[in-house]
C-alpha cells in the first residue's frame, strides 16, 4: 500500500484561470454594495433572546430598518 503524506506536509500553490474585472453595469464589490441593497437582499443572522416570539422580532426588525417584508427561515426558539 502506498505511503500518503501529512496534509500539512504537501506544497500548494493557487491556480488562476484567468484575471478579469467585473462590469460595473452588472454590480459591484460587496464592500460598496450601497446601504439599501443590503436591507433589501441580505440576511440577518439574529439570536433571539429569550421571551419574545418570532412573530415579534420578525415585527421590531421591519419597524426598526422601516421595510416592507420580513420572514424568518423555521424557529427562532431555543
Amino acid at each position: 500500500m502506498p505511503r500518503i503524506p501529512a496534509p500539512w506536509t504537501v506544497k500548494r500553490k493557487l491556480l488562476v484561470k484567468s484575471e478579469s474585472e467585473t462590469d460595473p453595469n452588472f454590480g459591484c464589490k460587496p464592500e460598496e454594495r450601497p446601504y439599501p441593497d443590503l436591507v433589501r437582499f441580505g440576511v440577518i443572522n439574529l439570536d433571539k433572546p429569550p421571551g419574545p416570539t418570532s412573530h415579534e422580532v420578525a415585527a421590531w426588525i421591519k419597524r426598526i430598518l422601516g421595510i416592507k417584508h420580513v420572514g424568518h427561515g423555521g424557529t427562532l426558539e431555543a
